[in-house]
Order: structure tokens, then sequence, then C-alpha cells
């Protein structure tokens, strides 16, 4: 599904969601090929109704940006099924930032969120990584606690890895007056 195409300064970008056909690009080349498996589970719960995987797309060049969205978690803090959704993996090729593609996909996600009834949008960020908390404020969201940023995945050979990366976690009142008027503005 095509949420839309514009052209960018950088070319004719698509926002869609993952099809099965894109998994490997969802591995940049070897650079996260480690989560094959998480890629490949998210994208049976995007089947079933459970997450939606969105990319952007250029012309000519293939993925260049993914935001995923969890729409039920056994963490209900973080995603309810209907009222609060989770965003993750959220991340732009490095020569690619900068040119608005990070906002095209994050406010598409929104924007389509409040299309199926949901107010909040939740998300974690590094404390090591204040220049994206920065832009995460700037955007709207607030910060409302601390989490421990402990979880696992199996990687492409099977092995368990244990992650612990302390975050923020902050939430957006996406159907708040302001912040709609930014969607329409920013997606057309």
């Amino acid at each position: 599904m095509i949420a839309q195409s514009i052209h960018s300064a950088i070319g004719n970008v698509s926002i869609r969601t993952v099809e099965e056909r894109d998994l490997p690009a969802l591995e940049w080349s070897g650079e996260y090929i480690h989560f094959r498996h998480l890629y490949q589970n998210m994208y049976k719960n995007s089947i079933i109704g459970d997450s939606i995987l969105w990319i952007a797309e250029l012309d000519g060049t293939g993925v260049i940006g993914q935001i995923f969205v969890q729409l039920i978690s056994a963490r209900l803090e973080l995603a309810d099924g209907c009222n609060k959704a989770y965003l993750f993996a959220f991340r732009v090729r490095e020569n690619f930032r900068n040119n608005g593609i990070g906002s095209l996909l994050l406010f598409q996600a929104e924007k389509d969120l409040i299309m199926r009834g949901f107010t909040w949008s939740v998300l974690n960020v590094s404390q090591q990584n204040m220049r994206v908390r920065r832009y995460y404020e700037r955007v709207g969201y607030q910060v409302v606690g601390l989490e421990a940023g402990r979880w696992s995945y199996i990687d492409h050979l099977g092995r368990l890895h244990e992650v612990n990366d302390p975050s923020w976690r902050l939430e957006k009142n996406i159907k708040a007056e302001e912040n709609v008027k930014k969607y329409e503005e920013v997606v057309k």
C-alpha cells in the first residue's frame, strides 16, 4: 500500500507499508542483518494486524528509511491495541538524513494511527541520544518516564543477544489540534 509519493529535494520518495519482498532491504546491505528474525516476526505480526511496517523508498535507490508501529503489546503502557501504539526501529540511511524523510515517515505513521482511532503515540529514545530526543520534542513528544531499555533478540545465526540501552519514554497526543494541523501541512 502506497500511502504517498512525493517529490523531495532528493527525488521521488514513496512512503508505503512493507511487503514480504522488502524484508532483505530492511537489512540495509548487511548493516542490520542481525535483526533478520526480528524483521520476519514483525512482518508476520503486520499480516495479522498487530503491527504496521512503513518504509521510505527512493526511486532508483530503494529503501532509505523505516519506522515500525506496534499496535498491541504485552506491555499495555506502550501499545494497548486501541488507544496507544508504540513506534520503533525508526531510522533513515545516513546519507539521506536532514532531507525531511524521517519527518515524512513519522507523520505518515501518526496520521495512519489517527485514522485507526488511536490517540497516543509512544516511543523510546536512548538516553545517549540527546539530538534525537530534541527532535522528538520539537515535533510534539514529551518525556513521560525512564525505560530500563532491556530487551533481547535472536540474530540471523541463531544467537541470543541481550541489549541494555537505558532510554526515555516519550508520548504524543496525536489527536491534539495542533498536531493534526502539522500532519495536514507536512503530508499533503
